[in-house]
């Protein structure tokens, strides 16, 4: 042994090799223990937190100042362009009489003071259901289609009514359609959407009547698909049943429903026979954007002259309601549907806001409708 120390003293970089493997070992060893190859070393922690900052919904005023909106505002000048050249700031549409409707780019619709119709639910209009409160027919004989409707009173002057859909999906686009379109515009909202109530009390305090819509089966179902209470063409009376016992208790507050697609569903004789048996003994009113002309049933019917923007353009959404002016002087009364697009809005809240000076009433959806007549 003695030897063999004696052999390594004299071989001194065999003494620093060994010393070399017993350090690299010592820190093999500590990150096999430890885990972490920097264990040892100089370190600091410092806990950072970011602040979360709340998600807030734009407001109408927001998205539908126009002063702020400038993607549509540019958008309906530019697509009013031809239809009456009066410089690049505003495009004028000159209708029958000599009066005019304008895009102007300084056009600003205001927001509407609230005009509040009764709160929901109105005692004596609801009944217990399997999915929750469901209209009916009071005691009294009052009816939901009466009660939750905006009172009219009719000036001598022909009238032009407008419901527009698809809300309660989009917070933003709802929001404005309620607080910058007048109360007298009906507003139909989607079953499926979250916080419907609060949507449906909302309207009704700026005075707008609200209808519920009905999903119905569309050409190219199940591709295109309305939803999982769709009313479908082949379903029995009693299928008809269920699903309006879901989709009529979703909320309060509405005076009658409207289809939301329903082509393929329309043209099904017995299905359509049911809901409308239904709805005729809730005492519901059914408005339809044309889907339906001609279905009789419910309490109280109407069906929509035109949609007003299949095209989704200014320049057309503003042609489909001029001709509603036009048809409302020479029939009397004119009843237009569209969606919550929100060119269909500006649009919409342009147009009305010379509407009475030339000649036309606004009036709500519901004195649109005929007691026991298809339109």
């Amino acid at each position: 042994m003695e030897r063999i120390s004696q052999a390594l003293l004299a071989r001194p970089q065999v003494i620093v090799g060994a010393a070399g493997l017993c350090v690299v070992g010592a820190v093999a060893l500590v990150i096999a223990l430890v885990g972490d190859e920097r264990a040892g070393m100089p370190s600091a922690r410092v806990r950072l937190t970011a602040e979360k900052s709340p998600i807030e919904v734009a407001s109408g005023q927001d998205v539908f100042g126009f002063s702020g909106m400038d993607l549509y505002q540019d958008a309906a000048i530019e697509g009013l362009e031809g239809e009456g050249m009066a410089g690049s700031d505003e495009a004028i549409i000159t209708l029958p009489d000599g009066a005019s409707v304008s895009s102007s780019g300084t056009f600003s619709a205001p927001v509407r003071q609230p005009d509040p119709l009764p709160a929901a639910p109105i005692a004596g209009l609801h009944q217990p259901g399997p999915e929750g409160p469901l209209p009916r027919i009071a005691a009294d004989g009052r009816v939901p289609a009466q009660a939750y409707a905006r009172p009219f009173r009719p000036n001598g002057k022909p009238t032009v009514a407008l419901v527009v859909g698809g809300l309660g999906l989009n917070a933003v686009t709802t929001r404005a359609a309620i607080e910058r379109l007048p109360a007298e515009v009906t507003l139909s909202f989607v079953p499926y959407a979250d916080g419907l109530q609060r949507w449906i009390d909302m309207a009704r305090s700026y005075g707008h009547e609200v209808l519920l819509e009905l999903p119905m089966e569309p050409t190219g179902y199940p591709n295109n698909d309305p939803g999982p209470y769709t009313l479908l063409a082949n379903s029995s009376a009693d299928d008809v049943s269920v699903k309006l016992d879901w989709l009529l208790s979703r909320a309060v507050g509405y005076y009658g429903v409207t289809n939301y697609l329903g082509d393929r569903f329309a043209g099904a004789e017995g299905p359509t026979g049911a809901m409308m048996s239904q709805l005729r003994q809730r005492g519901l009113a059914f408005l339809d954007d044309g889907t339906l002309s001609g279905r009789p049933g419910a309490f109280a019917r109407a069906t929509a002259d035109r949609i007003i923007d299949e095209d989704q353009s200014p320049a057309s959404i503003l042609r489909q309601l001029h001709a509603l002016e036009v048809q409302a002087k020479t029939d009397g009364s004119a009843f237009g549907s569209g969606f919550s697009y929100p060119v269909t809005v500006e649009t919409a809240a342009r147009w009305v806001a010379g509407l009475e000076q030339r000649g036309i009433q606004l009036a709500p959806a519901s004195a649109m409708t005929r007691r026991g007549r298809s339109s």
